[in-house]
């Protein structure tokens, strides 16, 4: 006789059958598993981001800091010589 093979499913420390689940159990235990990788796709999409911008950044001040230039000061304009 074959053995009935079976697929455990352990949820808070304990072990389910998911062949024993109902219907709805499944359909809600598909859409946790489902929404655990969209969390996942979502957390490594903002990793690249967070990476991204930090790098973005980096360009930027550093392109900064190669261009300085000493700051425009306004002139002062004597108000006699304005007159």
């Amino acid at each position: 006789m074959a053995e009935k093979k079976t697929t455990p499913v352990v949820i808070d420390n304990v072990e389910y059958t998911l062949e024993d689940m109902t219907t709805e159990q499944q359909t809600l235990l598909n859409h946790v598993a489902d929404l655990d990788r969209k969390i996942k796709s979502t957390q490594f999409n903002l990793d690249q981001l967070n990476v991204g911008r930090n790098a973005f950044m980096n360009a930027l001040t550093s392109a900064l800091s190669s261009s300085e230039k000493a700051p425009v000061e306004a002139e002062i304009v004597d108000e006699e010589e304005a007159a």
